[in-house]
């Protein structure tokens, strides 16, 4: 058993390399590794010493930890089962808005994992014309503009109309993001029934009752279980997910890390 551990260990330091030398320092979450190896070797020496000391350290010590252990083993199992049932059962169904999640922008370059979810859009408008998108994401202190503009251009250089572009440029994590892409949409919404010479609440109820405006989430594999509970939370109940891939090389990382922001969302009422 203490092998398996110390293997683990090794594992979660080499990743932690490759993760850095990959994606630099920068990387969110990750020095949950080297803390997880940490763990890991602690775990080795404290089986060393119980088979040194057989029969003197007291039982409760090694009942209380393996009871530990394994609630948190299950409830991650149970979390990751969710955020990859979600991953694979991702819709391409048609939708009037589709809200794309932004992610971290750098020296005005989009990052590996916005990339993918851009390309992903880009092949969703081309397959739906009449679908808006709705760009979603602030600018943080570290990025030189809005993860919305970045995908605007990053979209409209890859032939994108620009009226099929609505921005969302103040969220700055996952439930903003929902909450202020809503009221773009609302807003577009009334927009429209303004146009159409309709009173909104009228407009509404017929929409609701005949034709719902029908909204989709976009953002990658990993993160559409977690975006989809945050918009159904706020209301949003026939809300779909579109899936894009994730970067392979950070896949262990983002979902694992992405364990974690479930059950922090879940804690703090989000989802």
């Amino acid at each position: 058993m203490t092998w398996i551990l110390e293997g683990a260990a090794l594992f979660c330091v080499v990743y932690y390399v490759i993760l850095t030398v990959y994606a630099g320092f920068s990387v969110s979450f990750s020095l949950f590794w080297p803390a997880l190896a940490a763990v890991f070797i602690l775990l080795a020496a404290g089986l060393h010493f119980l088979r040194r000391h057989e029969g003197r350290a007291p039982s409760w010590v090694f009942v209380s930890a393996a009871t530990a252990l394994l609630a948190g083993f299950v409830i991650f199992a149970v979390t990751e089962a969710l955020i990859a049932f979600h991953a694979l059962t991702a819709t391409r169904q048609a939708a009037d808005y589709v809200i794309v999640l932004g992610a971290r922008v750098k020296d005005r370059e989009i990052s590996r994992s916005l990339k993918r979810r851009l390309d992903r859009a880009v092949e969703y408008a081309e397959a739906n014309p009449n679908t808006i998108l709705v760009l979603s994401g602030g600018q943080g202190k570290d990025e030189p503009v809005s993860e919305a503009r970045a995908m605007y251009e990053y979209l409209e250089y890859n032939g994108v109309a620009p009226e099929r572009l609505l921005l969302e440029d103040q969220s700055s994590n996952t439930a903003q993001n929902i909450t202020f892409s809503r009221k773009v949409i609302e807003r577009q919404e009334f927009y429209k029934a303004q146009s159409a010479q309709a009173r909104l609440q009228e407009y509404y109820q017929e929409r609701s009752e005949e034709d719902p405006v029908r909204i989709a989430v976009l953002t990658s594999d990993y993160h559409l279980f977690r975006a989809k509970s945050i918009a159904r939370k706020q209301g949003l109940s026939a809300v779909t997910g579109i899936a894009a891939p994730g970067d392979p090389v950070l896949a262990i990382h983002m979902w694992v890390r992405e364990c974690f922001a479930v059950l922090k969302d879940k804690f703090m009422g989000r989802m």
